[in-house]
């Protein structure tokens, strides 16, 4: 099974602003994408699952995830360095897939998470 993330202002379908688009491309977010994800404002869930749920005890396995709570993730995220991101994402992920990760692309996904934080929006996990 998949799993897609998207950025989102409603849990019902994807709904940014022309700002909410302009941020995300404007931080030049690289994260693996999937077959419709891969643009700045969403990725390749599946891929970081496994460390946003080490660090931020939330599962990006589900439909939505409101802002107040996208908010705290982000916090979490960023309170450890994209170095120590990247070893807790491979040591996760090499048991299942065998697919590394660096500093760079966890510095993305903390770009992510703060972008959605600070602009208020929640994810929705698409299967």
């Amino acid at each position: 099974m998949g799993l897609d993330t998207y950025a989102s202002r409603s849990p019902d379908d994807v709904v940014l602003t022309k700002e909410d688009e302009r941020a995300f491309f404007n931080a030049g977010i690289e994260l693996c994408g999937g077959l419709f994800s891969g643009d700045g404002a969403s990725f390749r869930g599946k891929v970081y699952a496994d460390v946003v749920l080490e660090v931020t005890d939330r599962s990006l396995m589900t439909e939505w995830i409101p802002p107040e709570t996208v908010r705290e993730m982000a916090a979490k995220l960023n309170a450890i360095t994209p170095d120590k991101l990247a070893e807790t994402n491979d040591y996760a992920r090499t048991r299942y897939t065998g697919s590394p990760t660096n500093a760079d692309e966890m510095m993305s996904l903390q770009c992510f998470f703060t972008i959605c934080a600070n602009r208020g929006l929640g994810l929705i996990g698409w299967f």
